[in-house]
């Protein structure tokens, strides 16, 4: 029995796909033809709800972006009056999505048309809750990025790989597919481009399975295009953001090193000063009777020959014990944010299924 050409399109999985703008008229209609021209080679496999979120352009997107929803049956326009920043977007993308899965692909097509595929292929084969597109891990591929921005993307990426401990390559990318249900009840907060390392530390938080595919990350066209898109700013800005929330995978790691670092040559220095002590017991003969005397006597020369030893070595013990503690506290403290964070994600959960 043949099904209905409608009932046919209900079986096939609905993909959201979320275009964040913010000043692209250079670029907005040409890019978004490009992606229909290939969401049709799928039309096979989805079906498609797009979604481009006007940030508060102050250019010509927004009537660009409208006259482009007439022409395109499943393109939907959301608009923000002022600029509200990239994690504001992508959470109004998220709020009004309705798909089985979820892509946010850059509306600069700095990750080609075809990752959308990709990401799918991917994220329905292994049932992943997010598929991230990875230009720096191996397979993955960077074209005409600028030095330094690559270099800073790169070092900020491996330290939060580091201290996440995470097989994770690429914490700050954008460009990613999502199981629908996933993201919608994820609860964020972040307004700037840091909304991707806070979804993955809360993913973390909560046991997801994410898996990261090769990408080619390509700077071509935006190297053509100069100084007309000014978001470029935005973004090495959210980088130092995702820096900082590296600190929240595993805030007590970053005390106990520093503690150890500082511990290990107070340790040295109070080892020696036992050692002049003891060097220096023998004189102490007939000045006490018992060995506590004695021994005060000889630390009390050690003392007055070098003092910095006690001030640098009492201090810094005293620092190093400080920062530990401080380590074991924010272990606890972590441990009672992610319990309720597990909490808070299944009442919100829950909620949303009325």
């Amino acid at each position: 029995m043949t099904l209905p050409k409608d009932q046919t399109n209900l079986n096939k999985p609905l993909v959201s796909i979320i275009l964040p703008a913010f000043n692209e008229e250079a670029i907005i209609e040409k890019n978004v033809g490009q992606l229909y021209v290939y969401l049709k080679t799928l039309d096979h496999l989805y079906r498609w709800q797009v979604m481009i979120i006007n940030d508060g352009s102050s250019d010509g997107t927004a009537a660009i972006a409208d006259q482009l929803a007439e022409t395109y049956d499943d393109l939907e326009i959301h608009h923000h009056i002022v600029n509200r920043n990239l994690g504001t977007a992508l959470r109004t993308g998220f709020a009004h999505s309705k798909g089985d899965y979820v892509v946010v692909l850059d509306i600069d097509l700095s990750y080609s048309v075809e990752h959308v595929g990709q990401l799918l292929a991917e994220i329905t084969a292994t049932q992943s809750d997010m598929v991230i597109a990875s230009p720096y891990m191996k397979g993955g591929k960077n074209t005409a990025v600028p030095r330094m921005r690559l270099w800073l993307s790169k070092t900020v990426n491996f330290m939060m790989k580091t201290a996440s401990r995470l097989d994770i390559c690429t914490f700050t990318g954008m460009v990613r597919a999502y199981k629908g249900d996933f993201i919608r009840n994820l609860n964020t907060k972040s307004s700037t481009f840091d909304i991707n390392s806070e979804i993955l530390l809360k993913a973390y938080m909560l046991r997801a399975r994410i898996i990261e595919i090769p990408a080619h990350l390509d700077w071509s066209e935006q190297q053509k295009l100069g100084n007309t898109r000014t978001s470029s700013l935005r973004i090495v800005m959210g980088i130092f953001n995702g820096l900082a929330n590296s600190f929240m995978f595993r805030p007590y790691m970053f005390f106990w090193l520093l503690g150890i670092f500082i511990l290990i040559p107070s340790l040295y220095i109070i080892a020696y000063i036992f050692v002049d002590a003891f060097r220096l017991y023998p004189d102490t003969l007939g000045m006490a009777d018992d060995f506590g005397h004695r021994f005060a006597l000889a630390v009390s020369e050690v003392f007055r020959q070098r003092p910095y030893s006690f001030i640098i070595g009492g201090i810094s013990l005293i620092v190093s014990i400080q920062l530990l503690s401080l380590g074991f506290i924010s272990l606890q403290k972590k441990r009672y944010f992610d319990e309720l964070f597990h909490l808070n994600s299944n009442i919100l959960r829950n909620v949303n299924k009325f």
